[in-house]
């Protein structure tokens, strides 16, 4: 008798913890959906409040979505040739044509992916190499640190666009070795960011109890350290971008970067300057397109910035 009596108590306390617990998912998906959209509405109103902000990452946005998706707002082959030679900017061609009748618009829509993709490999390059240096510098202090904090004022010793053209040189030609070049010459930056931060984290009193705790070192890097001073490299990166598109654009401008037809922002921009006088558009508003998005990575980079330092 006793037995039945504990298994229906048992029973019934299944039943009524299942019910609260059915009755508690709707409130907590609420609460959860409540959370996502405060911070919906928090981050359309600091855009608002910073309307330069909105239309950089809105240019962004533009850019990205036409890397990878360019048909969405072009459908002219880039590479097509026609009789209208050097034509200006007109309703059938926005941003005219080139010496040999291609549309320019489209070049520079298909273009965005070629030189959006190369600044993203010049940025992976720096920030991964940047990391590894800087954590391992700031982390274990003593000849690391001099050793790799000397080899960091060699490459902030040489100008970026020299030291880009080395590499370039002893890589070979094309857009991935160029972006790596790039990379190169972001390493450095990227390092004495983070090993500033690292030093100033690796004191903590959470870091060395990990330490008491018999954690291994990768696992203190890995878990501790780095996730506390990471948010400053992450302000650097969209300015990193901006330079990336900069200097890529430059070394392809040289001749160094994508070969023709390759429709690259550089590229573009080389192949008007022979037409300045009589086709200004072929120069300027590739020219324009590179300008813009390296201004709109810079205000992104101030904004984050300026929220980082709060």
């Amino acid at each position: 008798m006793t037995e039945t009596i504990v298994a229906e108590l048992k029973q019934v306390s299944h039943t009524s913890t299942s019910s609260a617990t059915v009755e508690r998912l709707p409130s907590e998906r609420a609460g959860a959906s409540g959370l996502r959209g405060s911070r919906l509405a928090a981050a359309l109103t600091w855009l608002r409040s910073r309307p330069g902000v909105a239309v950089s990452a809105l240019w962004i946005a533009v850019l990205l979505l036409a890397a990878l998706v360019p048909t969405l707002f072009t459908a002219t082959d880039p590479l097509a040739v026609s009789s209208a030679i050097r034509q200006p900017p007109s309703a059938a061609h926005v941003f005219g044509t080139d010496a040999i009748g291609r549309d320019l618009f489209s070049r520079v829509v298909h273009g965005a992916g070629l030189s959006l993709g190369a600044a993203a490999i010049a940025v992976l390059v720096g920030v991964l190499a940047g990391t590894l240096i800087g954590l391992l510098a700031g982390y274990r202090g003593g000849w690391v640190d001099a050793v790799l904090m000397r080899f960091a004022d060699v490459l902030l010793a040489i100008p970026g666009l020299l030291l880009s053209l080395a590499f370039v040189v002893a890589l070979g030609f094309g857009t991935v070795n160029v972006a790596i070049a790039v990379g190169v010459t972001s390493i450095a930056s990227n390092a004495r960011v983070l090993r500033s931060e690292v030093l100033k984290v690796r004191n903590s009193v959470f870091v060395e109890a990990a330490v008491a705790g018999g954690a291994r070192p990768v696992r203190v890097l890995l878990r501790h350290v780095l996730p506390n001073s990471i948010a400053p490299l992450l302000a650097l990166v969209a300015l990193d971008f901006s330079a990336a598109i900069l200097a890529i654009s430059a070394l392809s401008f040289l001749g160094y970067g994508a070969q023709p037809p390759t429709p690259e922002w550089g590229a573009l921009v080389a192949g008007g300057r022979d037409f300045l006088a009589t086709a200004w558009w072929m120069t300027t508003l590739p020219g324009l397109v590179i300008a813009l998005t390296v201004l709109a990575g810079n205000r992104l980079s101030r904004a984050f910035t300026a929220e980082g330092a709060r």
